[in-house]
């Protein structure tokens, strides 16, 4: 395998264990098929894009046609689940796979996909491969999001509520606040991974691309004689938007084992038709080979899955058969 893969994979923490478990994985894939599977395409880029908000339009245009309580709800789910979707997208970026020019994988990922969700690339980049070199370690900056599990089916329910009634939404929305004006007081997503002499982005410059996207999509929908129809994105973000993003994490992270193996220490859901359009957008799914070679694109992870499963080097690994299994398990514990 080329030595740039190596170095991606390798941390300072790397263990005995974690050596023996990279050689299995590794060792079944020739040098040509890791090449494959690194390779990025920029049409599959514009593609994924363009599915993320062709999903968002087909809501809207759902609800303007058929205004009635059963369009709204469909709506909710559909357009909370592509918010996701541009948040991957945005994890694509961060990660420089979403298309081969960075000035336009970054343009792209925050434009069509960040901004819109009140993201940004470039402070989501460093946070989040701190969390790659550390994945469930005490230093791993997610750790929080996936710890409390497994929970009560009481408690579940009670988060549920939380995420559908915008609490959640609410809350969270507060807090990015503080933390784009600079005034949150504590470690952000804003200023991880920051040297002693570096200063965080913070205050209207940071906010104001959240502001224009939204408000060229509210224009858009006026143009077209709905602006009302913008309340569904706004009300999507604060609450279905949270409830998939909470099932992500937990598919991803919660009840795994082990930081030092990492087939175990991170999760793949098999998602079926219906969860991958409701709940697990653009091969977010597939995390434990994300995990495994970060810099794969998101169209080629289930075809390395398919690759290391027909070669038997995931077993023990931890993939689950579904999200019902998951959220099983994570709700498995007594009241």
């Amino acid at each position: 395998m080329a030595a740039a893969t190596e170095t991606m994979l390798d941390t300072p923490a790397e263990t005995l264990s974690q050596t023996r478990q990279k050689r299995v994985w590794q060792d079944v894939l020739s040098k040509e098929e890791v090449r494959e599977l690194l390779a990025l395409d920029n049409w599959h880029g514009f593609v994924t894009i363009g599915l993320n908000w062709a999903g968002i339009a087909a809501a809207f245009w759902l609800v303007a046609q058929w205004p009635n309580p059963l369009t709204v709800v469909i709506a909710l789910v559909v357009i909370g689940t592509r918010q996701l979707g541009h948040a991957i997208v945005m994890h694509e970026a961060a990660h420089h796979t979403l298309f081969k020019n960075r000035a336009l994988n970054d343009w792209a990922g925050n434009w069509l996909a960040a901004y819109p969700v009140w993201s940004d690339i470039a402070p989501y980049r460093r946070y989040h491969l701190q969390h790659h070199a550390k994945t469930g370690t005490v230093d791993d900056p997610d750790l929080g999001l996936v710890t409390p599990f497994p929970i009560t089916k009481q408690s579940f329910g009670r988060k549920l509520w939380r995420d559908l009634s915008g609490q959640t939404g609410w809350k969270q929305v507060k807090a990015v606040w503080k933390r784009d004006m600079g005034t949150a007081g504590k470690r952000t997503q804003r200023n991880a991974g920051l040297r002693s002499f570096e200063a965080p982005m913070e205050g209207w410059r940071v906010v104001a691309p959240v502001f224009l996207t939204n408000a060229i999509l509210l224009g858009i929908l006026a143009a077209f004689g709905h602006p009302a129809l913008y309340l569904l994105w706004v009300i999507a973000f604060l609450t279905t938007y949270r409830l998939v993003t909470r099932i992500r994490s937990i598919a991803e992270h919660a009840m795994t084992e082990d930081a030092t193996d990492p087939l175990r220490n991170t999760r793949t859901t098999l998602a079926s038709w219906w969860e991958r359009l409701l709940i697990a957008p653009n091969r977010v799914n597939f995390h434990l080979e994300h995990h495994l070679l970060m810099t794969v694109p998101l169209y080629n992870l289930k075809r390395m899955h398919e690759l290391l499963a027909q070669r038997g080097a995931l077993e023990g690994a931890n993939i689950a058969t579904g999200y019902r299994q998951v959220l099983t398990e994570a709700t498995s514990r007594a009241a």
